[in-house]
């Protein structure tokens, strides 16, 4: 966790929802099934000290890494350990950056064995942000952007899906998150309840398994299905 998320709004709308500078030239894609390593936008604070909304590659790089080969296994962090990890706390302590999202997948194994997947979304269609760190790579071939989502204890419903869920940061926290001196503690604490309770937690399709898979017919709602009956129609 969290393993998988979809992001679709175009620079143009991240831009003016997150109130900051277009630097992606043009490249975002609509993706309803981000896979670890998949270039994303992210949103941080840029040279000039504006927000700047830029496109990254899930899955952070120390600057000290040999190479990037190990990015895949680097796409959570944990709230619980973020300030004192080798790996993280640099990029913690300086660099961090909001990650825009629809929502994001879960999956629940069932009595049969089988896995059912989840997917939480505003119930309004607002934009979430995960809290995010990044990092920048000097290859000798390439200079990578790449970041890391923090993740915390699953709190209220969603715990029911699984133990631990993305550190989600209502609007009013966004400022605070990219602000270098705020406090720890407060930049780890756990969205409120109240604001939880506007999330959906959806059952989808298992097509979203695949991460060749994509298509707004991943985040759609099915029925649940009985024990050893397909959990949906085929999708594609």
């Amino acid at each position: 966790m969290c393993g998988r998320y979809a992001t679709t709004r175009g620079a143009g709308d991240l831009s003016g929802l997150f109130e900051a500078v277009d630097e992606t030239a043009g490249e975002l894609a609509a993706d309803h099934n981000v896979a670890p390593t998949d270039p994303v936008p992210l949103v941080r604070i840029g040279a000039a000290g504006h927000r700047a909304l830029s496109r990254g590659r899930w899955g952070l790089v120390p600057p000290w890494s040999r190479s990037p080969a190990g990015a895949a296994r680097m796409i959570n962090a944990r709230a619980e350990t973020v300030a004192t990890s080798r790996a993280y706390a640099p990029s913690f302590a300086r660099r961090r950056c909001l990650v825009p999202a629809d929502g994001w997948y879960e999956w629940v194994r069932l009595a049969d064995g089988a896995k059912q997947p989840y997917y939480m979304t505003p119930r309004d269609g607002s934009v979430l942000a995960f809290a995010g760190i990044w990092s920048v790579w000097d290859g000798p071939d390439a200079t990578l952007l790449t970041f890391s989502v923090l993740t915390t204890a699953a709190v209220g419903e969603l715990a029911e899906v699984h133990d631990r869920m993305p550190l989600l940061l209502p609007p009013e926290r966004w400022a605070t998150w990219l602000d270098d001196g705020a406090d720890r503690a407060e930049l780890l604490a756990p969205p409120p309840l109240d604001w939880l309770a506007g999330l959906e937690v959806r059952p989808v399709g298992r097509a979203v398994g695949d991460v060749r898979n994509d298509g707004p017919g991943l985040t759609a709602r099915v029925p649940l299905a009985r024990p050893g009956e397909p959990a949906e129609p085929t999708l594609f």
